[in-house]
């Protein structure tokens, strides 16, 4: 149904009306990154502004009617059209209804997802005016009967009425987290998700390759419920269409780590939260646990004197840990080292550190710019993006060591990646020095390991030539924390480039041909470690799926 309506960004307005300037803006946005409250409330809260202001300004400038509301205004047939639960959420109350069209007074006429809402409930055309929050909740009381007991709207067969009911009770969503959190452990999920519909929240488990729905929740508190998420995981307000933090859980006096991946989609947040264990990367090559063949790659990689060195993973903490691990097994000594940004060179080597600017442009002429100062090594937090990738490419063909970390998960994704851009001329192949690419897997609990029957459609998921023998789950005991999980390993890629390989990456079409290549020359890496850990029942197949196939 097409709106009536007009978009635009608050701020500008304010400003294009003079109620703010720009010491105004700055110390908005200051606080809304601290309190992670809307751009027009941390305005009013700081006092710059009133919420008089704000509603003139959106009237005058998106030329949409400010009216101050009386109960006469009100057709008690336009109240139908709308619930009660809907005005309260988004801060709206019917007028009047004129054919197909119906009018609202709102105090966000920016707020394009109230307004859809308004008009997919009342099959309108929707028409705005601007009024006061405090008045449109006092018509809004004065309208409808008293508002109904605030449930969280959760529905799902697999939990008792009992708790389906505490879960409800509390419309913050934390009782639900708790006992989906609960849930997860409990059944070893690999990740479980929130998937936003116009008329339904789906929540679904992941268990290896399987996904079921493990309930429903109406669309009212999601935002709420998004929130106190957002919080949990420290994500800063963002206009990114993706964060990823973590958060932890108390759980049998045990604090327990979860990651949360958030994408922003048209009708809300989607979100998938999966358990993770914090892994203790050691500050030397021979106390992590590498097999030898890999060691042996990654000590080729640390006699290096020139080239780009690409560490992948999706983690930045991990990524740039294991720059700092190549950094502490070369010799350095009379070397000028020189870090970009904030993350890399933690150990117990110290070298001069430079902020890495955020924008991509920006990005690259820094990279570039260090070479006036003469590095022989240049470690580059994040050069994932086109503009600073290519410019760390360039310093290593000046005869540079750069290391680089890559926002990538996996070798074959890296891998395609790099042969894009080498078609894109952003690369050239002698350039590559070598590829450190690894996933951190999760291995049963020996002491309530039992063995379980995987479905056939799991067993392809496997993509084996082969299944294993046996295939184990671990039930959770006071050993492990009633986790089921004793530890978690990274297995890994180490790929030392020489003369051979970029041959072979020169040819290859695609970043899995080359690395098919690999495996029929012997190569052994990731995929080998993960199926010998499968086939040794150290780990379930939902845990190989989630690390080594996907």
């Amino acid at each position: 149904m097409p709106l009536t309506t007009k978009e635009g960004k608050l701020g500008a307005i304010l400003f294009n009306s003079r109620i703010i300037n720009e010491s105004h803006i700055a110390a908005a946005l200051e606080e809304q990154q601290r309190s992670g409250c809307r751009f027009g409330e941390a305005l009013v809260s700081l006092g710059l502004v009133s919420q008089e202001d704000i509603d003139w300004a959106l009237s005058n400038q998106l030329d949409i009617p400010y009216i101050r509301l009386k109960r006469e205004m009100i057709d008690p047939e336009a109240i139908r059209l709308l619930p009660a639960r809907l005005c309260r959420a988004y801060q709206l109350i019917p007028l009047i209804r004129a054919g197909d069209e119906l009018s609202i007074a709102i105090a966000d006429p920016l707020n394009q997802k109230a307004v859809h809402a308004a008009a997919e409930a009342s099959g309108c055309r929707i028409n705005l005016s601007v009024a006061l929050i405090h008045e449109i909740n006092a018509m809004i009381d004065l309208c409808y009967d008293a508002p109904e007991e605030d449930l969280l709207g959760f529905s799902s067969g697999l939990f008792p009425a009992e708790v389906t009911a505490s879960i409800n009770s509390d419309a913050s969503g934390q009782q639900l987290l708790t006992c989906l959190l609960s849930y997860s452990i409990q059944h070893q999920l690999s990740s479980f998700s929130f998937r936003p519909f116009a008329d339904r929240i789906e929540i679904t488990a992941r268990s290896g390759a399987t996904t079921y729905e493990l309930g429903r929740l109406v669309p009212g508190h999601y935002p709420q419920f998004c929130t106190l998420l957002k919080k949990a995981a420290n994500l800063p307000p963002s206009t990114e269409p993706s964060q990823t933090g973590t958060f932890l859980f108390q759980h049998h006096q045990q604090k327990l780590c979860f990651q949360l991946f958030w994408l922003q989609g048209h009708n809300g947040a989607y979100l998938t939260i999966r358990r993770q264990l914090a892994t203790t990367i050691p500050p030397s090559l021979e106390q992590i646990k590498l097999p030898p063949f890999q060691k042996e790659q990654f000590k080729s990689l640390a006699a290096l004197r020139h080239g780009l060195i690409l560490f992948a993973s999706r983690s930045l903490q991990e990524r740039c840990r294991f720059m700092d691990l190549l950094l502490e097994e070369m010799a350095t000594d009379g070397l000028s080292v020189l870090i970009l940004g904030d993350e890399p060179g933690r150990m117990r080597k110290s070298f001069p550190r430079i902020p890495l600017p955020a924008q991509e442009t920006a990005r690259g002429r820094l990279i570039m710019d260090t070479l006036e100062h003469c590095p022989d090594i240049l470690v580059i937090e994040d050069g994932t993006v086109l503009e600073p990738f290519t410019a760390a490419a360039r310093a290593a063909m000046r005869g540079k060591l750069v290391l680089v970390g890559m926002d990538i998960r996996g070798t074959r994704a890296l891998c395609n990646h790099l042969v894009r851009y080498r078609q894109r001329n952003a690369v050239l192949t002698p350039a590559l020095g070598g590829i450190v690419s690894f996933k951190g897997i999760q291995l049963l609990c020996p002491d309530c390991r039992k063995p379980s029957e995987v479905p056939s459609q799991e067993l392809l998921s496997l993509y084996l030539k082969q299944p294993p023998a046996d295939c184990y789950h671990a039930t959770g005991c006071p050993q492990c924390g009633f986790t089921g999980i004793s530890e978690r390993l990274f297995l890994t890629d180490i790929i030392h480039f020489d003369k051979t390989l970029h041959d072979r990456f020169e040819r290859a079409a695609d970043g899995d041909s080359f690395i098919e290549g690999l495996h029929t020359g012997g190569y052994c890496g990731i995929e080998a470690e993960g199926e010998a850990l499968i086939r040794a029942g150290a780990v379930s197949a939902e845990e190989f799926i989630a690390a080594v196939v996907e």
